[in-house]
């Protein structure tokens, strides 16, 4: 199985990240958790991006906060699908972040998710991953069979609560 590169700009980020993080585990997608800055380390963000397939990686999630240029860079530098997280900062409720990872010139497609939406990130990488992957995509079946159960089941005690 590929393996999934999770990068943040800053560690500060990691409050967000690790629902992404978690989310991988879950679904026993093999990644890498990695801080590199598109400003402050930008010779290492492009050297992970240009070997990211060659070392074994599927998908790249790249979350940053702010300017938010990570996953623009990241993409930048690989064929790879790499995923945006906004990470909300004290500053414009991150929809700073959100415009700068959405709004990707045509060529360099940067997939992006809600502010703060790294299970929705990781959940993307998994799907991308399991086109090649029967055993992936069935977990994903089952795991949306569940969290459709679990929302029946809050119908029915709502429904009955409130029955007249």
């Amino acid at each position: 199985m590929k393996k999934v590169a999770v990068i943040m700009g800053s560690d500060s980020d990691l409050p967000v990240v690790s629902k992404a993080i978690d989310t991988l585990k879950n679904f026993g997608v093999p990644f890498e958790v990695h801080v590199f800055s598109a400003h402050r380390t930008p010779v290492e963000a492009r050297d992970f991006s240009l070997s990211a397939r060659e070392k074994g990686f599927g998908a790249i999630i790249a979350a940053a906060g702010k300017a938010a240029h990570l996953a623009g860079a990241i993409a930048a530098n690989t064929t790879l699908p790499v995923i945006g997280i906004p990470v909300k900062s004290s500053t414009l409720d991150g929809l700073d972040a959100l415009l700068s990872t959405v709004q990707m010139p045509g060529g360099i497609p940067v997939a992006t998710v809600a502010i703060d939406g790294a299970q929705n990130a990781a959940l993307l990488a998994v799907q991308i991953l399991s086109v090649e992957d029967k055993a992936l995509a069935d977990k994903l079946l089952k795991s949306r069979e569940e969290n459709a159960k679990k929302v029946l089941e809050k119908n029915a005690a709502i429904e009955k609560e409130y029955q007249n």
